[in-house]
C-alpha cells in the first residue's frame, strides 16, 4: 500500500495531502480518522433500512472523514466546519480525485455556528486546546440534548483533564480501549448552552496598537519572539504594496502600516479566524479601510493575477496540524516570489536551525542576514 492509499474496514480510498503536489511523505490522514470510522460501521450509526443522520465533521484536515462517510452512504448529509483553508481545498481535492458526491456536504468556517439540526458530530482534537473548548462551547450553543459527538485523538494526549474540559463545555464523556495507540472520546451533549467567549485583547504599548486574538490564533495574548525581532527590523525605504504572509493576528502588516504609510497592506493566513483578527485590528487600531485587503488563502494560490508587490513579510509556520514539516515555508517562498516585481523584496523570520537561508539562496540566488539573536534570524532575499 502507497502513502496516498487510504484502507479501513473494507473502504479504499486515494488520499492526498495539500497542496497535491508538496514535498512530503506524510499521509493526508491517520489512524484517529481510521478508528472513527471503524468506530461507526461498528456501531448502530449504520441501519440498512434508515438514512444516515445529519452529521458534522469538524477538523478534518484532508477530507478523510468526509470521503469515508461519503463512500458509505453518497447521501449521507454532512456539516463541515474548518478554520483551515487547506483542509477545505483538501477534502474538495479528495472528494474529487475519488469521485465522490459533494451534493450533501454543506461547509462552514469556525466562526459560523452549525445548525441545530444535528444528530452525530465526529471531530478530531485540535492541537490547540484553547481552540477546542471554543469549539466546545459553539457546539453547546446547537445541540439538542443526548446529541452523540465522537472525538479521535492520539491515546497519549487523552487524560482527565481533557475529558474534564469536554465535561465542562460540552457533557460527559468517556474514552475507548485504545486501537492502533488512538481512543475514541463519546461524549453526550448535555443540552446546556455555554457562554461563547470573548476574544483576547492586549496592548503593545510601544507600537501604540491594541491586538485582539480569536481562539485559533498564533500567539494569544503577547508578541511571539520572532515576530518581536522582525518588528525592530523593518526594511528602510518605501513600499507601495506589501503582503503580511501567513499574518495572524496582522501584527506585521500593522506596523508595516505604521512604517510605510503610503502602502496598501494585504494580510494573508490559511486560517479563517486570523484573517477575521487581523481585519478587526486593523479597524479597531484607526487604520483606513480602503489601504487594505483580508484573504483567506492558501499561501498566495488564489489572490488576484494582477496583483504585484514590492514587499513580503512572512513568519512562516513549521507545523501543519500535528505534523512538522518545512513545506509550508518553501511553498510561501515560492509564491512571494511569483508575486513580487522585479527587485522586490521578501523579508523572512524563523528559528535558526530551520536554515531558510538555503532554501532562499536556491529560490531567489540571493539571501542576506539582516539581523539574528540566539534563536531567531531575519533573511532577506531580492527578485
Amino acid at each position: 500500500m502507497t502513502a496516498n492509499q487510504f484502507s479501513c474496514e473494507g473502504i479504499e480510498l486515494t488520499l492526498f495531502r495539500y497542496p497535491k503536489q508538496q514535498e512530503s511523505n506524510l499521509q493526508a490522514w491517520d489512524a484517529a480518522d481510521e478508528h472513527l470510522i471503524k468506530h461507526i460501521i461498528e456501531s448502530s450509526q449504520i441501519q440498512s433500512n434508515t438514512s444516515p443522520v445529519n452529521t458534522a465533521i469538524i477538523n478534518d484536515n484532508f477530507g478523510a472523514l468526509q470521503c469515508g462517510l461519503v463512500a458509505i452512504e453518497p447521501s449521507w448529509p454532512l456539516f463541515v466546519e474548518t478554520d483551515a483553508k487547506t483542509s477545505l481545498l483538501g477534502a474538495e481535492l479528495n472528494l474529487a480525485a475519488n469521485q465522490l458526491p459533494s451534493d450533501n456536504i454543506q461547509r462552514f468556517h469556525s466562526r459560523e455556528l452549525l445548525p441545530d439540526t444535528l444528530q452525530l458530530v465526529l471531530m478530531k482534537l485540535p492541537k490547540n486546546l484553547s481552540y477546542f473548548a471554543h469549539q466546545l462551547q459553539r457546539l453547546s450553543q446547537v445541540l439538542p440534548k443526548g446529541t452523540q459527538v465522537l472525538i479521535g485523538a492520539k491515546a497519549k494526549t487523552i487524560n482527565k483533564a481533557i475529558l474534564a474540559v469536554i465535561e465542562k463545555n460540552l457533557g460527559a464523556a468517556n474514552a475507548s480501549l485504545t486501537w492502533k495507540k488512538t481512543r475514541v472520546i463519546t461524549c453526550i451533549a448535555d443540552g446546556n448552552k455555554r457562554q461563547l467567549p470573548q476574544a483576547v485583547n492586549w496592548p503593545v504599548d510601544e507600537l501604540s496598537l491594541n491586538i485582539s486574538n480569536l481562539s485559533n490564533v498564533f500567539a494569544a495574548n503577547k508578541l511571539d519572539i520572532g515576530a518581536r525581532i522582525m518588528l525592530d527590523n523593518l526594511p528602510e525605504g518605501e513600499f507601495n504594496n506589501i503582503i503580511d504572509l501567513g499574518c495572524g493576528n496582522g501584527i506585521l502588516g500593522l506596523r508595516a502600516a505604521q512604517v510605510y504609510p503610503k502602502a496598501n497592506i494585504h494580510f494573508v493566513d490559511d486560517s479563517e479566524m486570523a484573517v477575521a483578527s487581523s481585519r478587526h485590528n486593523w479597524q479597531a487600531n484607526g487604520f483606513a479601510r480602503e489601504k487594505a485587503q483580508f484573504h483567506w488563502d492558501d499561501c498566495l494560490t488564489h489572490l488576484d493575477a494582477e496583483m504585484v508587490a514590492d514587499l513580503v513579510l512572512c513568519n512562516p509556520p513549521f507545523h501543519q496540524g500535528e505534523a512538522i514539516t518545512d513545506h509550508i515555508a518553501w511553498q510561501m517562498f515560492v509564491d512571494a516570489r511569483k508575486r513580487l516585481a522585479p527587485g522586490g523584496m521578501l523579508q523572512v523570520v524563523g528559528n535558526r536551525h530551520l536554515a531558510y537561508h538555503v532554501k532562499l539562496k536556491r529560490l531567489f540566488k540571493n539571501c542576506n542576514t539582516v539581523a539574528s539573536n540566539g534563536k531567531f534570524v531575519i533573511l532577506q532575499a531580492i527578485k
